[in-house]
């Protein structure tokens, strides 16, 4: 992540800072963010990420190299995929990776790996 140097920027990394120390959450152990950084649905989210994504400046591999959005779960991760894929122009060509961080029904019957490889 890359903070500029603008009071906004300041203010976030103050809040990233003290998020870390645990000075943040309430009672409950809860952590009250800033309205400014919820989305009302997942593409809001999108919308917020991936300024433009339909036009040709989103072309660009190296774009989605600066913009990306984290998740704890693959489920998830294949969800955002999924609607960020649909945004695109129905023209352009996408290439698709394989996970690497699971097996697959098919392989697992044939190989055993352990956690730690995965």
């Amino acid at each position: 992540m890359h903070l500029g140097h603008s009071e906004a920027d300041n203010q976030y990394a103050q809040w990233l800072l003290e998020i870390g120390a645990g000075s943040t959450m309430d009672d409950n152990e809860m952590i009250q963010v800033p309205q400014s950084m919820v989305c009302a649905n997942l593409n809001a989210l999108i919308n917020r990420i991936y300024l433009g994504i339909s036009n040709s400046r989103a072309q660009d591999d190296w774009y989605f190299l600066d913009c990306i959005i984290l998740c704890s779960r693959n489920n998830q991760v294949h969800d955002i995929n999924e609607a960020i894929l649909q945004q695109f122009n129905p023209n352009t060509k996408v290439h698709m990776l394989r996970s690497v961080d699971s097996i697959s029904k098919k392989d697992r019957m044939h190989h055993a790996y352990p956690a730690e490889f995965l």
